[in-house]
């Protein structure tokens, strides 16, 4: 029996030819992936609003231009009326599930209340929604060439530019992701 290799904390990328407008162009850093199915949240697609805006919805004060602006992506297709904060590990929140010794995903109400208070995590990404895969749909994916998995790198998602993430994230195995295509035999 084949073993199967899971994909936590590491980037998966979409192959150029990914034409489902949810994923076209993305990365998707996976936080959880099992024999259950797969959870991940896309770093690179923002959404039309700021945190600002989240915290006045929440009715969260803030006093900061910076937390203001702070982009908010569109973490996935899946719940997107529900917040997910992907940080660096540290702090002690409601709900916190710990993807690796660096890297938490939190959905809880007080890491954003933290957050405003700048007294949040030395680094976040805040999006709405999620990534999600049933059991074995992932697996599938991967094997029709629709996804390319990589290494995780911290600094893709806190410190890279937004637009040039889909391609940082190809970098760090030397592939220009641009220059791939579907392989003959498939698609």
């Amino acid at each position: 029996m084949n073993q199967v290799t899971y994909l936590n904390n590491q980037f998966i990328i979409a192959m150029p030819n990914l034409a489902d407008p949810n994923f076209f162009h993305t990365v998707t850093y996976l936080c959880q992936h099992n024999e259950e199915g797969a959870l991940g949240i896309i770093i690179n697609r923002p959404a039309e609003m700021k945190l600002g805006e989240i915290c006045e919805q929440m009715h969260i004060s803030y006093h900061s231009d910076a937390i203001a602006e702070t982009p908010v992506f569109v973490g996935g297709p899946v719940q997107q009326e529900r917040g997910f904060v992907l940080h660096t590990t540290g702090g002690h929140w409601d709900v916190t599930m710990a993807v690796s010794d660096t890297i938490s995903l939190t959905t809880s109400r007080d890491i954003i209340e933290a957050i405003a208070a700048e007294e949040g995590p030395e680094q976040y990404l805040v999006a709405l929604g999620y990534a999600g895969w049933g059991g074995g749909q992932l697996e599938q994916e991967m094997l029709d060439n629709t996804w390319l998995n990589t290494p995780y790198g911290k600094h893709i998602i806190f410190d890279t530019p937004i637009d040039k993430r889909w391609q940082a994230a190809g970098g760090q195995i030397g592939i220009d992701i641009n220059q791939l295509t579907t392989p003959a035999g498939h698609g």
